[in-house]
């Protein structure tokens, strides 16, 4: 039986306006320089310990805490929901179900809030398990999470596929020996991706659709 490991910003849903606007909250609240939502896109993906790293550009790891702290003042209430399911992912998931694919979500965000994003956005019903970050960020390299989900679900890599829009994605695929889909209505080019290793990338959700069709074996 093959299983599906998705991502979540990016992937199923676009997170933009939560969390760059949770960002730039930290920032205003931290007394920086708050940069435009526009050049900010990049922080979608990797956890927020490494996206306060380089914006506050300090090695300070108090310092990042309280960014993520602060961001997470924001995300909880308001941030959380600012956010859209992408069109036809429903239709996707129905289609792996269907065709008797196991699906869990793997994303650097803390379990606790990924779980009601999935749920809020009624996808709960596809995924046996949200797998994330704990709040005090372990596991947050997505490397280690899914090495800890393979583990905890007693998985064989060789028949799994992550599926993923950022380079962090697709690493972790390749270190623990994951096939792996990169798509690019997220926030990843075609080139980082490529630079990674993914095994396919697909441009569209009906592109992966097909893929997942035709490739009845990851």
């Amino acid at each position: 039986m093959r299983t599906l490991l998705f991502d979540l910003d990016g992937t199923l849903t676009d997170p933009f306006v939560g969390i760059v606007t949770s960002v730039q909250y930290a920032l205003e609240k931290l007394g920086r320089d708050v940069p435009p939502a526009e050049d900010l896109a990049f922080v979608i993906g990797p956890p927020l310990t490494e996206t306060y790293r380089q914006l506050l550009n300090t090695e300070d790891e108090e310092l990042i805490l309280e960014g993520v702290r602060l961001y997470r003042e924001r995300f909880t209430t308001v941030g959380l929901y600012e956010n859209v399911r992408y069109d036809g992912i429903i239709e996707l998931l129905q289609a792996a179900k269907d065709r008797g694919d196991r699906l869990f979500v793997c994303t650097s965000k803390p379990w606790v809030y990924a779980e009601k994003i999935v749920a809020h956005f009624e996808m709960d019903g596809f995924f046996e398990k949200t797998y994330g970050c704990e709040l005090d960020m372990t596991r947050g390299n997505k490397v280690d999470l899914l090495a800890y989900l393979l583990e905890q679900e007693n998985l064989d890599a060789s028949q799994c596929l992550m599926i993923g829009d950022r380079k962090h994605d697709i690493i972790a695929a390749k270190e623990n020996g994951v096939r792996s889909v990169g798509v690019l209505w997220g926030y990843g080019s075609e080139g980082e991706l490529a630079d990674c290793g993914a095994d396919t990338v697909v441009a569209s959700r009906e592109e992966l659709a097909a893929h997942l069709a035709d490739s009845l074996v990851a």
